[in-house]
């Protein structure tokens, strides 16, 4: 098991319980889905296996090895190989700077890290950035663009490139497709199993919406009120046998 989340509990202030003793394990190039509604601790779980956010109850390891580690070597590791992409990419990517700089920041701190994916030999920074985004489905002419420049979808794409410049094993994605249209949905779900196949990273994919879910991901986690009372292979899925919320949520979405 490349992931490992055994009882894990968070409490904010004022006794709100954001997850209570949530248990599962990841395979290494598996793709999961965590879905819920808001408030389901679906992003606090995110933010946690991303060392955001720190726990007291409970134990997660990566490879072995504890989230988030103490030591800063053991941080910088770990931040190499796990990525995120976040929900709000306009948040994320610096106004001030052209699309390439903002891809290349993660390369720019693991300097000894060259993708396999793109042969870098003889190209300048700003080539790399336009491999990129050819991976990403963007025009390498977008490079000079600034974020203020692109559509919301262009600017998710941006951000998926960055995240995967590094290579990383595990990549979070928390509600990356929330705030585009249908159609734009559909192209970034297909470019992330695309690349999950290419790669064979592990994704954890964190949605609200079960149809996109269950669109991208083989095993399927159900978070509600901070309990994961749900979890099965996707072709389980319409089996007599799920939970009374997981099945509400088939119906809301009208999965046919």
């Amino acid at each position: 098991m490349s992931l490992v989340v055994e009882g894990l509990s968070k409490r904010y202030s004022k006794g709100v319980q954001a997850l209570n003793s949530v248990s599962f394990c990841v395979n290494e190039g598996e793709c999961i889905g965590i879905v819920g509604e808001s408030g389901s601790g679906k992003s606090t779980l995110g933010r946690i296996l991303l060392g955001l956010e720190t726990y007291k109850e409970g134990r997660i390891t990566y490879h072995g090895k504890p989230i988030a580690p103490r030591k800063r070597s053991d941080l910088r590791q770990f931040r190499k190989r796990v990525q995120m992409v976040f929900q709000d990419s306009t948040s994320t990517l610096n106004p001030k700077l052209p699309i390439w700089k903002s891809i290349l920041e993660p390369l720019d701190n693991f300097k000894e890290i060259t993708p396999s994916f793109i042969k870098v030999e003889g190209l300048s920074r700003k080539e790399i950035a336009q491999e990129l985004l050819e991976i990403v489905g963007l025009e390498k002419d977008m490079v000079d663009r600034y974020p203020g420049e692109l559509s919301g979808g262009q600017k998710q794409r941006v951000s998926i490139a960055r995240a995967i410049s590094i290579e990383p094993s595990l990549l979070v994605c928390d509600e990356p497709t929330a705030s585009l249209d249908v159609t734009v949905q559909v192209q970034i779900l297909r470019l992330l199993k695309q690349l999950q196949q290419h790669t064979n990273m592990t994704i954890l994919f964190i949605s609200h919406d079960i149809r996109a879910v269950s669109f991208l991901c083989e095993k399927v986690m159900v978070l509600k009120d901070g309990f994961m009372v749900d979890q099965f292979e996707l072709s389980q899925l319409y089996d007599d046998k799920r939970h009374h919320y997981t099945k509400a949520l088939i119906q809301a979405a009208r999965i046919d």
